[in-house]
């Protein structure tokens, strides 16, 4: 199976997504959540077997895996083993509860082929937009029945793209300082846990998207969510992207996490902040002066 096939000069088909797909995707990037088609479910690279054989090869800071039956807003150092290895997990996954991800399975050359080119589809609408795509990654989950995700962000643009079974994301409004206070945003900028706190309030605000194998959802950067699977072992592809727009925002929350710990007022971080050059400029003073280092 080609990943791309050529169509006359500099042009291929779309190999993820149709025409339709690419035009929902372009009218909500970067700021909003949007239900998406792609073509990769039967891939012979997110078959089980193809991902068990990936896992057992990955080195084990490129894994995580827990019980799947964890409370929405449990701290990470609560986190229970769910007792089992990395391949006991993956090969009786129907049945013992759990998730696992496989982290940065780009760097596995067939994987790594495989996120390029489903990218590669969305890559003009993208530049077009918010500037060249960085730091490409790629996350697969597996995870068992009635699993849950608990209530967390994610600092990358990403589309989760849903191979096997089914889940539900609850997707949550970005920019709500609610869900995602001043002072998460800072500690998250500078290598804090995802995880979210949990109140029953926040639901009022959910939009639940139900992903069936062929579906996808765009998630914007740092939009609150967690998911819940379904009634058989669910396999997502997660492809994931930077900015310069998710880069900026980073930075300055960066920054203010240094203001606020001297007492010094913080920086606005608007809708634009790779635009907010004085900002960007103090964000590099600080960190040669070592602040927070």
């Amino acid at each position: 199976m080609s990943l791309h096939q050529p169509v006359g000069q500099g042009h291929s088909i779309p190999f993820a997504f149709d025409a339709a797909a690419l035009a929902r995707f372009a009218e909500a990037y970067p700021d909003a959540s949007a239900h998406l088609f792609h073509r990769l479910t039967d891939h012979p690279l997110l078959s089980l077997t193809a991902l068990a054989q990936l896992a057992e090869r990955m080195p084990a800071n490129q894994v995580e895996y827990n019980r799947g039956d964890l409370p929405l807003g449990l701290k990470p150092e609560d986190t229970p083993s769910n007792g089992l290895s990395l391949g006991e997990t993956i090969r009786t996954i129907e049945s013992n509860g759990s998730w696992a991800v496989l982290k940065n399975v780009e760097r596995d050359p067939a994987y790594g082929a495989l996120l390029e080119s489903a990218l590669e589809d969305l890559r003009p609408i993208v530049e077009a937009s918010t500037g060249p795509m960085l730091h490409k990654e790629g996350f697969i989950f597996i995870t068992s029945p009635g699993s849950i995700t608990p209530f967390h962000m994610d600092p990358e643009h990403n589309i989760l793209l849903q191979i096997r079974s089914d889940k539900t994301m609850h997707v949550f409004p970005t920019h709500d300082e609610e869900t995602v206070p001043a002072q998460k945003s800072e500690s998250f900028a500078r290598g804090g846990h995802r995880n979210l706190l949990w109140e029953d309030r926040f639901t009022d605000r959910m939009k639940a998207v139900h992903l069936a194998p062929g579906e996808a959802v765009l998630m914007p950067v740092k939009a609150p969510h967690y998911v819940k699977n379904g009634d058989g072992v669910s396999v997502s592809f997660s492809i994931t992207w930077r900015s310069a727009r998710s880069v900026a925002e980073g930075e300055l929350h960066s920054l203010n996490g240094r203001l606020r710990a001297k007492g010094l007022p913080l920086v606005k971080v608007g809708l634009k902040p790779e635009k907010q050059w004085l900002g960007r400029a103090m964000f590099r003073l600080v960190n040669r002066m070592g602040w927070g280092a």
